[in-house]
């Protein structure tokens, strides 16, 4: 072997089989099926078979979701999964899921999929402890003249949707596609995105959260997080109505300058790190006694914390007056300034959320008209929570916690022999690959699961 070479002379001829790349994705189409997906998909789309040998569009549906985890990002991708007819059976033609996703019947049966799947996984151990819902929208550019898409406030042109995650277990349990001039702080869509998102919760955790309950039936505590978009009055009397803890940003208005300019030094302390440890150089405060937050509602309670800009930082003329970096945000907690502000902090991963979507699917809405590209952004969402019932219920360690990238590259997309026998199919992993125990644990585990 030549060490100098980055490859070994080999030979590379037609004619090979009995191998697919797909081991690790196999999993993934598993647990669809194990959880129910698959057959609340089948149920939702029932209306739109028209006759009995039509191919399943709720199948098509799945097989779509499987192939965002995959990494593919338009219908044509689906050729990949068609052409491992071993491990995936009859995936439908380009055509037919197309029709599937124009029909208008899929962006309900997706959504009543999801919360059905949800349920099953949640059971089988997929609960998180807490519940913490994060919203925020992000901007997708359209490279052509596609229904609803609109000048964005960036200079771009696209589409600006609004999503809500779960920050415990990264499922997307809501969205709405807007165009790309719809306001960042538009009231009834965090309002109708809060309510989606609530409405996927399993029953249990509900309880207590649907506007004019008693707040003593409340079992499992709900905390809202948003940027300083979400501070509005309608937003928050709906998240205080549904008996949920808020934890938004608040604009620096004058009022607010105000507040600071009268804080004094010796109450500002010092923010903590998760590890308890000080923030360097970033301190706390409570502006709620020096500001009127009446019309916000009882119990609300305002924060503000400073720190050194960072090098680049955009700064109001305020902070370059201060020679401070402001940010503040707005609470119904009860809790120490140090706790909620690091509590609220936390709202900085769901960029990291609408980072995986667009890694699965949402940067490139593929589709004309608004029916389909709606239909394929909930698939989206419905692959984030694949991703993230997989890493649940069948991952441990490094996988557990990988992003989309790594985990194709380390899991969804290993190689490995089919060998057919005894009626059966088998899948046989190279030796020497060094996710190999992973791979075959978590298809043991797919495969033991018995939640529906």
């Amino acid at each position: 072997m030549n060490a100098s070479r980055a490859a070994n002379r080999v030979a590379m001829t037609l004619g090979g089989k009995g191998v697919t790349s797909r081991a690790g994705t196999l999993v993934v189409a598993d647990l669809a099926d194990q959880l129910g997906l698959t057959e609340a998909l089948s149920e939702g789309m029932a209306p739109v078979v028209q006759r009995r040998r039509r191919r399943d569009p709720g199948v098509a549906l799945c097989h779509i979701a499987v192939l965002l985890v995959d990494g593919g990002d338009c219908l044509s991708d689906l050729a990949v999964l068609r052409n491992e007819p071993d491990l995936f059976g009859t995936v439908a033609s380009d055509s037919t899921a197309e029709r599937a996703l124009e029909s208008g019947w899929a962006k309900g049966a997706i959504t009543e999929a999801r919360k059905v799947a949800r349920e099953v996984a949640w059971e089988g151990g997929a609960a998180p402890a807490t519940v913490t819902l994060e919203l925020d929208a992000t901007l997708l550019d359209a490279h052509s003249d596609k229904e609803d898409a609109a000048p964005t406030y960036k200079g771009g042109f696209g589409f600006h949707p609004l999503c809500c995650f779960l920050d415990e277990t990264n499922e997307a349990l809501a969205g709405k596609l807007r165009a790309g001039n719809a306001g960042a702080n538009d009231a009834n869509d965090h309002i109708e995105v809060l309510a989606a998102a609530m409405d996927q919760l399993p029953e249990g955790w509900r309880s207590g959260h649907e506007l004019g309950d008693d707040p003593a039936a409340v079992v499992h505590p709900i905390l809202v997080r948003a940027d300083s978009a979400g501070a509005t009055h309608d937003f928050v009397d709906e998240v205080v109505g549904r008996t949920g803890e808020l934890s938004v940003g608040f604009h620096i208005d004058q009022n607010v300058r105000n507040a600071l300019g009268l804080a004094q030094e010796e109450d500002w302390v010092p923010a903590i790190e998760l590890d308890g440890t000080v923030r360097d150089g970033a301190f706390v405060i409570e502006l709620t006694e020096l500001i009127d937050l009446d019309r916000w509602g009882t119990g609300m309670r305002l924060f503000s914390r400073r720190e050194r800009p960072h090098p680049g930082a955009q700064l109001t003329l305020f902070d370059t007056q201060e020679g401070w970096r402001h940010q503040c945000f707005l609470t119904n907690s009860k809790g120490d300034v140090e706790t909620l502000e690091l509590r609220h902090r936390g709202h900085a991963r769901v960029e990291d959320r609408i980072r995986d979507a667009k890694a699965m699917g949402m940067r490139n809405l593929p589709f004309r008209d608004v029916v389909p590209n709606d239909a394929w952004f909930q698939l989206v969402l419905c692959a984030m929570d694949l991703v993230a019932w997989t890493k649940a219920l069948c991952l441990d360690g490094e996988l557990a916690i990988a992003e989309p990238k790594r985990l194709r590259y380390a899991f969804l997309h290993t190689a490995a022999r089919i060998v057919h026998g005894a009626r059966r199919v088998t899948l046989r992993i190279q030796h020497q690959w060094p996710w190999e125990k992973d791979l075959v644990e978590a298809f043991t585990r797919v495969r033991a699961l018995d939640l529906c």
